[in-house]
């Protein structure tokens, strides 16, 4: 796609052969052209100068960090400069920084609509891993602590009688326009403003296809039985680190039963109304949608256009 969907356009060179080599992640930490995103309480550092841009810094400015052993994730390679996500949470105060230079930290949500696709893409990326190291500082398996390997990618249980390797995980999450004939089907979450709507999601389970998980979801919560499904598109999602699953269904019936524990309503909307839905999706109040940095957002324009 010549315009990736936000967080969809990631350009590093993971390289994932060399990034399991200690020293070859300890050359790196200490080369003066790597560049390093910091990262403070999931927020990520952005010069708003000119364009908005992330505010990647060389090795002297992290390099406190780097020695009081702070998460670091490597994220990949472009133009021969390795690029790095390091946790700089240790900050108490976020506005004195280290160095006067340095940018904002921003909320990734809402700054990454700003950036390039490839920039995009690398805040999901770190936003993700580190909330993941966060999240895993003991082993689910006996409990003692655990801790970096592999440039970021995996924790390892430090009890020499478990050592049990622990790796992110991603969620998959199937959200889907359903249609049936020149109309769509959308829902109203429980936490949802009285005149918003989007697409139907949810979770796919563990043994489940996507098109189970489609059609699971959409009879679970709208009582409409749903026959062919396709693929559309796919999005990184790091709030925490979902994968959104894109997805067009047919229904094969109309009449809708509301999952009350689920959403406060469904209905059908035809191709006007979901058009004038999407021109109202950046406005504070009005029948309208999410914006175009989501996915249903991004479902509803092509069964639009």
């Amino acid at each position: 796609m010549k315009n990736p969907i936000v967080f969809a356009g990631g350009r590093l060179d993971r390289a994932s052969h060399l990034r399991t080599d200690p020293n070859w992640v300890t050359e790196k930490l200490k080369d003066p052209s790597s560049r390093f995103l910091p990262m403070h309480q999931l927020k990520a550092l952005v010069n708003l100068a000119r364009n908005a841009a992330i505010d990647w810094r060389g090795v002297e400015d992290v390099r406190e960090f780097i020695d009081a052993g702070a998460p670091f994730i490597f994220l990949g390679i472009e133009e021969g400069a390795c690029h790095f996500a390091i946790d700089v949470s240790a900050i108490e105060n976020p506005k004195q920084l280290p160095n006067p230079d340095w940018g904002k930290f921003i909320d990734v949500r809402s700054i990454a609509p700003q950036l390039s696709s490839g920039e995009a893409g690398a805040l999901a990326q770190a936003r993700s891993m580190i909330d993941w190291h966060i999240r895993h500082g003991f082993c689910a398996v006996c409990g003692a602590k655990t801790r970096s390997q592999e440039a970021g990618y995996s924790r390892i249980c430090e009890d020499p009688a478990c050592k049990a390797a622990h790796f992110p995980r991603t969620d998959p999450v199937a959200i889907m326009m359903v249609t049936r004939g020149d109309k769509c089907l959308l829902g109203q979450g429980i936490h949802f403003p009285s005149d918003f709507y989007s697409c139907l999601a949810g979770f796919i389970e563990p043994g489940e296809t996507i098109e189970q998980g489609v059609r699971r979801e959409v009879f679970e919560e709208a009582g409409i039985k749903v026959g062919d499904v396709r693929y559309h598109q796919s999005q990184p999602w790091p709030f925490p680190s979902s994968l959104m699953i894109g997805c067009f269904g047919e229904a094969l019936n109309d009449e809708i039963v509301v999952d009350k524990t689920e959403l406060h309503d469904a209905r059908w909307f035809t191709r006007e109304e979901v058009l004038g839905m999407l021109e109202q999706s950046t406005k504070p109040t009005g029948l309208r949608m999410g914006g175009p940095i989501a996915l249903a957002h991004q479902l509803a324009k092509a069964w639009v256009d």
